[in-house]
């Protein structure tokens, strides 16, 4: 048991061990939530959201995915299965190991389009979900500028060394931090390892967008956006994100018009969902989807 939650590990369609935290509650009455993190994330990410919502006044039971590769997750030797398709089948695996469906889908970039994928493959398996700075067309000078970093980060001496190259990336996407601040991301990027910071995502990862090439259009998601269809759906997007753009999100709000659309100022991709305002929005959510599957 750590803070809250219990590691409970799962085996993936190819034997490899997922790891995910699961924050129970006793008696949880509403509906579970599903966190799927970005490309190069981990469970931790969602740690403060879950904990808010098994806390709350309907307390409700989440679970965390560390995809493979990341985390506590098992490294696969062939950085060709760090694909969508083959996470996918790692997220089915998880909700039937973990008898979690239907559930509330909260995805963060990568996260979410899994989230989009599931609702096509996996139809009774969602009942809400939540697109952080995500949706069916993804710009490509976004997915250009995660290319140049992602498993390229340079080796900070300590996690304050960490939080600088941090700021020094990403300071135009969020330029509210602090240095605390970025020395908390520090600590969700590396772990120590005897005194010293390891990234906490397998670097063979910056295989998956090896072909991504700005001059060419990235193909949309559409259909699996569209099967979502009645259910509840809101998109966050961070006004500084150059991977969602507002024209995007006008789209998905005219083929889903009871879209919920969150902005987040000062804040590029993907905005955090850690802090008072957003988990307050989150779990206002999570009630409605609990609304809409009683009225069903």
């Amino acid at each position: 048991m750590h803070e809250g939650y219990v590691s409970r590990f799962v085996s993936a369609p190819d034997g490899l061990k997922l790891h995910t935290r699961d924050y129970a509650v006793t008696d949880a009455g509403a509906l579970p939530v599903v966190c799927l993190p970005g490309l190069t994330r981990t469970a931790a990410d969602f740690h403060g959201l879950a904990t808010a919502l098994t806390r709350a006044e309907t307390p409700r039971r989440v679970i965390a995915v560390d995809y493979r590769g990341r985390g506590l997750s098992e490294y696969d030797r062939d950085p060709r299965n760090y694909s969508a398709i083959v996470e996918l089948a790692d997220v089915r695996a998880v909700l039937t190991a973990l008898e979690v469906a239907p559930a509330i889908f909260i995805g963060t970039s990568r996260g979410g389009i899994l989230t989009m994928l599931l609702a096509a493959a996996q139809p009774v398996a969602r009942a809400g979900a939540v697109l952080n700075d995500i949706g069916p067309v993804i710009e490509a000078k976004g997915l250009a500028r995660i290319k140049s970093y992602v498993g390229k980060l340079p080796q900070p001496r300590d996690m304050a060394d960490g939080g600088q190259i941090l700021k020094r990336l990403f300071d135009a996407q969020f330029p509210k931090l602090s240095d605390d601040d970025w020395r908390d991301a520090a600590a969700l990027t590396w772990h120590l390892s005897d005194g010293r910071p390891v990234l906490s995502y397998d670097p063979n990862l910056a295989a998956t967008l090896k072909d991504v090439d700005i001059e060419r259009a990235v193909p949309t998601l559409w259909p699996q956006f569209d099967a979502l269809g009645a259910l509840p759906v809101m998109v966050i997007r961070g006004l500084l994100s150059d991977l969602l753009s507002a024209e995007t999100v006008e789209a998905m709000r005219a083929r889903h018009p009871g879209l919920e659309v969150v902005e987040a100022p000062d804040e590029g991709h993907p905005p955090a969902l850690g802090t008072p305002d957003m988990i307050a929005k989150l779990s206002t959510f999570c009630l409605s989807c609990d609304r809409a599957t009683r009225s069903t």
